[in-house]
């Protein structure tokens, strides 16, 4: 045993090792990018891993700069309207109404007479702030659930799994629409609870079956020979090696969430009047779809490049953070 474990550095796991390590942020996952390092004097002076790979990997994909310039884009214009347009979005007259897209309108005018170019702008607050939240919500929820499921089994697995299993069993937008139902008034807070709470089950599950594989890498059994606790191995070792699926997945159900907010908008039961929402945009056009299309077309097209933009966010993220593509 005095031989195996005479030196921390011949057991060091790509994750790092609990003793003492110079950066063990820096590690690869599993094994994946492995640290090439410099060293100078004795010193390591410099270090790569399965972070710095798949940011340097991302840097070079035209997928990730494209899907990340459509979302900055729309996250500026959710934070900062104003700066695309000077309308007022709730200043209308019904001498203005449906008015076809022109100079003076870009997008046209709604039956009430708003500008809808301003409409469509600022209804992007709205998907972005419930897509965000709710993305950023799940993840979180995962993580935990995930990670005491996946590392410590037994009772607190099956005790977790258990729920989760009950929790697929109820379908999203049906149990969304049973639940908004109860509330007597329906904003972002209350839709966005909505589809935390039926949300989290498939992220949980991934994050669980991602702990289960890496805990049993040679590295965390090492750190746990050499006495690491339950804490600093699941913080130092299993964490950062387990988590980028799930923050793959994560991007992409902010995706879902506006998706959902807006189809609960559109079904009557999400976001009510007068708050300005892409799926309440869809719905009110939706009786005038043959004779002014462009009252679909424009909000359906927003919340598509929304949507898709941050799909593509996640096929990114996947392709760097999978060593086996590249």
């Amino acid at each position: 045993m005095s031989d195996d474990l005479k030196t921390g550095s011949e057991l060091d796991p790509p994750g790092g090792v609990p003793a003492a390590e110079p950066d063990a942020g820096t590690r690869a996952a599993g094994g994946a990018g492995a640290a090439a390092t410099a060293v100078t004097g004795g010193e390591v002076v410099g270090q790569a891993s399965l972070w710095t790979d798949a940011w340097e990997e991302l840097r070079r994909s035209k997928l990730f700069l494209v899907s990340a310039f459509f979302i900055l884009v729309l996250v500026v214009m959710a934070a900062i309207p104003g700066l695309f347009t000077g309308a007022n979005p709730r200043a209308c007259s019904l001498g203005d109404s449906l008015l076809r897209p022109s100079a003076e309108h870009w997008f046209g005018t709604d039956i009430q007479g708003c500008d809808y170019y301003a409409r469509t702008i600022y209804g992007a607050r709205v998907s972005m702030i419930v897509g965000i939240f709710v993305a950023a919500s799940v993840v979180a929820i995962a993580i935990l659930l995930g990670s005491l499921s996946g590392y410590y089994g037994g009772f607190v697995d099956s005790l977790i799994t258990r729920v989760v299993d009950i929790w697929f069993a109820i379908p999203t937008i049906l149990g969304a629409v049973i639940i908004l139902s109860v509330f007597d008034q329906k904003g972002i807070l209350q839709v966005s609870i909505v589809l935390i709470v039926l949300g989290w089950p498939t992220l949980m599950r991934l994050m669980r079956s991602s702990v289960l594989s890496v805990k049993e890498m040679d590295y965390v059994q090492a750190a746990r020979a050499l006495g690491a606790g339950d804490r600093r191995i699941m913080r130092r070792h299993i964490l950062p090696n387990a988590v980028a699926p799930v923050i793959v997945y994560g991007t992409i159900t902010v995706g879902i969430a506006i998706v959902s907010e807006a189809s609960l908008s559109f079904l009557g039961v999400g976001l009510q009047l007068p708050e300005i929402s892409w799926g309440l945009m869809i719905n009110e056009a939706q009786g005038r779809v043959r004779n002014d299309a462009y009252l679909l077309f424009f909000p359906a097209a927003f919340l598509s490049v929304a949507v898709f933009s941050f799909i593509l966010l996640g096929d990114a993220l996947r392709d760097a953070l999978d060593p086996k593509s590249r």
